[in-house]
C-alpha cells in the first residue's frame, strides 16, 4: 500500500472503530456492576452503613438479572380466579398434617415454651412452619443477593421495597458474619424455616436456642421462637380465638367484604345485620369470605388473631390455611396416646 495513503487511511480506521466501540455495549449480558443504580446504592450505603463501596460493586459484579425471579414475582396476565377449594388443598392434606404432628413431637419443649413466653398457641406456630417450607423442607435454592439485586434493580413495581430488603440483608449478613453471596432463600429472598424477609429477621428473629446467634436455616428452636415472636409483636391476644364459621340469612351486604380483614364490627352489630357465629357478642370482626368458582361461598368471622396472622401473609386464604392446618394437627396429636403428647393438657380440650 502506498505509503502516503496508508498514513491517511489510519487515522480514519482508528476513528471508525473508536466510534463503532462507543456505540456498542460494554456487554452483551451485563452484571449489576454496570447497572448505575446499583453503583449508587453501594456509595450510599458506604454514606449510611460504613459498607465499603468497591466492595459492594465486586460483589454486584458478579451477578446479573435473574429472569426467572422476575418471571416468579409478576402477577399473571390472566390471573386465575380466587379459589378457596383450589387454594386450600395445597396446605390442608395428610402428609404436611402427618408432618406437623411429627414435628410437634420432636419439638414439643421449645413449642411450649414460645407459647408460655409469646402467648401464641403451638398449632399456630407449627402450621406456619409448614405452610412456609413444610417444617424445613423447602427453603428455597435462589441466592438472596441475586433476588434482592433483580428486584431492587429491575422490577419497577416494588423497587423501593426490595431495595430496603437488600439493604437489611447486607446488614444482616454483616451482623452475622454470613457469606451473603453464599445465603439461599426463595425468589423474593425470605430466608430459613419461617421464611422470614430480611428486615423482619432482624427485626422479629431470637435466638432461642441460647447459643449466642440467630440462625433461622438450621436451628428449629430460633424459627419456633422468631415466629412467636413475629406474631407477639404483631398485636397477638393471648387466649383469644382467631376464627369461627359464620352463618348468613341470603347474601352479606358487600359492603362488610369490601371492609377488608381487619376487624371493625362487634359480633353483635354483624348479628344485627344477619350474620351469626357461636361467638361473644362484644368481640370485634371482620367478615371472610372463602369463594370457590361454582359452589357456596363459605363464610367466617375473622377476630383480631387472623389479622395478625394475615400480618406474614397479606391473604385471608392464607390465614385460613394456617388456622385449620394448625386446628387439624392439634386434632390428630391429641388423638395419639396421652404419653406420646408433650403437654397435652395445655392443647388437648374435651
Amino acid at each position: 500500500m502506498n505509503l502516503t495513503l496508508k498514513n491517511t487511511l489510519a487515522p480514519l480506521l482508528l476513528a471508525a472503530l473508536t466510534a463503532l466501540a462507543q456505540a456498542a455495549p460494554a456487554t452483551a449480558n451485563p452484571t449489576f456492576a454496570d447497572d448505575q443504580a446499583a453503583i449508587e446504592f453501594a456509595r450510599d450505603l458506604e454514606l449510611r452503613h460504613g459498607f465499603k463501596a468497591d466492595e459492594l460493586i465486586s460483589q454486584f459484579a458478579q451477578f446479573r438479572p435473574n429472569a426467572t425471579v422476575l418471571k416468579l414475582i409478576k402477577p399473571p396476565a390472566s390471573p386465575l380466579q380466587r379459589s378457596w377449594e383450589r387454594y386450600r388443598p395445597r396446605f390442608l392434606n395428610d402428609r404436611r398434617i402427618d408432618r406437623g404432628v411429627q414435628f410437634w413431637q420432636e419439638n414439643g419443649a421449645q413449642l411450649a415454651k414460645a407459647q408460655a413466653v409469646y402467648g401464641v398457641p403451638a398449632e399456630i406456630i407449627v402450621a406456619i412452619i409448614g405452610v412456609e417450607t413444610e417444617y424445613g423442607r423447602n427453603m428455597g435454592g435462589f441466592s438472596v443477593f441475586e433476588a434482592l439485586s433483580t428486584l431492587a434493580f429491575n422490577y419497577p413495581r416494588r423497587a423501593e421495597f426490595f431495595r430496603t430488603e437488600l439493604e437489611q440483608f447486607l446488614l444482616l449478613a454483616r451482623e452475622n458474619n454470613l457469606n451473603p453471596l453464599a445465603v439461599k432463600g426463595s425468589f423474593a429472598g425470605a430466608i430459613g424455616i419461617p421464611q422470614f424477609m430480611p428486615g423482619s429477621q432482624r427485626r422479629y428473629a431470637v435466638d432461642f436456642d441460647g447459643d449466642q446467634r440467630v440462625d433461622l436455616g438450621n436451628s428449629v428452636d430460633d424459627a419456633i421462637g422468631s415466629v412467636g415472636r413475629f406474631l407477639e409483636q404483631h398485636g397477638w391476644q393471648a387466649g383469644q380465638p382467631v376464627a369461627v364459621s359464620a352463618n348468613i340469612n341470603g347474601t352479606p351486604d358487600n359492603s362488610l367484604i369490601q371492609a377488608g380483614i381487619r376487624p371493625t364490627l362487634k359480633v353483635a352489630e354483624l348479628a344485627e345485620k344477619g350474620i351469626r357465629a357461636n361467638s361473644d357478642p362484644e368481640a370485634t370482626a371482620a367478615l371472610i369470605d372463602l369463594v370457590s368458582p361454582g359452589r357456596e361461598t363459605e363464610y367466617w368471622l375473622g377476630f383480631e388473631n387472623f389479622y395478625v396472622i394475615t400480618r406474614y401473609n397479606r391473604s385471608s386464604f392464607y390465614a385460613m390455611s394456617v388456622f385449620q392446618l394448625g386446628e387439624e394437627i392439634r386434632s390428630r396429636m391429641c388423638a395419639r396416646q396421652p404419653a406420646t403428647v408433650p403437654n397435652r393438657e395445655k392443647y388437648c380440650r374435651a
